[in-house]
């Protein structure tokens, strides 16, 4: 709730800039506290941050702290509130019974943050007292960094608190209805039954306050480290930081799609991964329905999302997963197990594979904006997301496809609409010209290859 309110923060105020989100209130953010910078899986996602419990002057060597200058300024005064409503309707034939399930969730997080400040470091003043000084490459917290790839360290320069006490307001509906009759017998003729006409909902209303001087966001310096422990301050944004290792300088997350050009880059990206979506296709249709369904209700919930992606994520680099015993219906963690079920048992395809494919799409949801994912959450179904994928194929081609086209039927006006919106929260542009749909990556490729990815590996689960 706390790690949402903030993501909407820095997206609303610095879409695209230098601002890190704060994603837990036990994260100790100063300035000039140490944060490890981790590369993740896929190299278009972005880069994990990890506080640590130590600053700059814990891991340097000498008696003599670094004090550098801090300057405080007015930052500005926010009040945010989002909210997500999402309605569905499912009609079942069997050959004894006929269901409809209708579901409608509603949810409003209001951030109410109020005036807020910006502490910053002098720069200048840094430099200066970083000439000279050596890191101490004895110390715990670089040892076990070096131990790991694809690590860098930043430090704090700048972080923005609030100034007041204020909120976190999460307010939550779910509601299933549900009419028909549907019964169900196994080998020892035990009976379940479905009745006619019911309905399961669920109000929730939490508020979070927050103190006084919490960070909510900040900012880095990362740093180039060799390995004699000599470093150097990166102070421009386009650079990254190193950490040297065995003299080979393990780098930082590259700039992804910076020096793209448009569609042949993302034409290039989707077809390196071609494999993973006909892996996705190939699983058994029952595997694919209940994957389908599962993650659909995955992504209306960032939480479960995160809790998912996290536990991918450490799955596809030999890490034991952690997975909480929850029983509970509302679990996040109970979305989870049940997809990892789905996947380790996923039958004539190697499970681990499997794991890998759909992580692919979990990262690229990971990465997605609010808006975005809400708005892909809405086409989740067996005759819109074909349609999708077409456009999809056109973003990455020639960039125009008829309207006449037999897999955009499903894009009626209304529809057609809020496809609009979807591409264009992820920079592009969908135009009718007549009898022809014209496509067009307005700026970074980055959010555009995010989105081709989630809409193929959602058509995937759906062919």
């Amino acid at each position: 709730m706390f790690a949402t309110a903030t993501r909407n923060f820095v997206q609303e105020v610095d879409r695209g800039g230098l601002l890190i989100p704060v994603s837990s209130l036990n994260d100790t953010i100063a300035l000039l506290t140490v944060v490890v910078k981790r590369k993740r899986f896929w190299l278009w996602q972005k880069a994990k941050y990890i506080p640590t419990d130590f600053t700059l002057n814990d891991i340097l060597t000498g008696d003599a702290p670094i004090k550098p200058g801090v300057t405080e300024t007015d930052f500005i005064k926010y009040d945010g509130t989002f909210g997500d409503n999402i309605q569905a309707t499912v009609d079942a034939n069997f050959n004894s019974a006929n269901v409809s399930l209708e579901g409608k969730d509603s949810s409003k997080l209001q951030s109410s943050f109020g005036s807020l400040k910006k502490e910053e470091l002098e720069v200048q003043k840094l430099l200066l007292d970083c000439k000279e000084r050596i890191l101490d490459m004895s110390h715990g917290l670089i040892q076990q960094t070096k131990e790991k790839r694809r690590r860098v360290f930043g430090i704090v320069k700048e972080r923005i608190l609030t100034t007041q006490p204020c909120s976190v307001i999460e307010e939550v509906q779910q509601g299933v209805q549900f009419a028909g009759g549907l019964s169900l017998c196994g080998p020892r003729c035990t009976k379940v039954s479905l009745k006619e006409n019911g309905s399961l909902s669920k109000d929730s209303n939490i508020t979070m306050e927050i103190p006084v001087l919490t960070p909510i966001a900040y900012s880095l310096i990362e740093l180039e480290v060799k390995q004699d422990g000599r470093y150097e301050l990166c102070l421009m944004s386009y650079t990254s930081g190193f950490l040297e290792v065995d003299g080979l300088a393990c780098e930082g997350l590259a700039s992804v799609g910076a020096a793209a050009s448009g569609n042949l880059h993302l034409r290039q990206e989707l077809e390196q991964l071609r494999d993973h979506f006909q892996l996705l296709s190939s699983l058994p249709a029952t595997t694919r329905s209940s994957l389908l369904q599962q993650i659909t209700q995955v992504m209306v919930d960032r939480l479960a999302l995160a809790s998912l992606q996290s536990v991918l994520e450490r799955m596809c680099v030999d890490e034991t997963p952690v997975v909480e015993d929850d029983t509970t219906t509302d679990s996040p963690n109970q979305s989870v197990r049940a997809i990892l079920d789905l996947l380790e048992q996923s039958g004539q395809v190697d499970s681990r594979r499997a794991l890998s494919a759909f992580h692919l799409i979990t990262s690229a949801m990971d990465e997605m904006t609010n808006d975005c994912l809400s708005l892909l959450g809405m086409f989740c179904s067996l005759t819109v997301l074909p349609a999708l994928e077409l456009l999809v194929q056109c973003v990455s081609g020639k960039g125009e496809l008829p309207l006449s086209s037999a897999g955009l039927a499903a894009l009626t006006e209304d529809v057609y609409e809020k496809t609009e919106r979807l591409f264009a929260s992820s920079n592009v542009s969908l135009m009718r010209d007549g009898s022809t749909v014209k496509t067009t990556i307005s700026s970074r490729v980055c959010p555009a290859l995010v989105l081709c990815i989630a809409v193929r590996g959602l058509a995937s689960l759906a062919h």
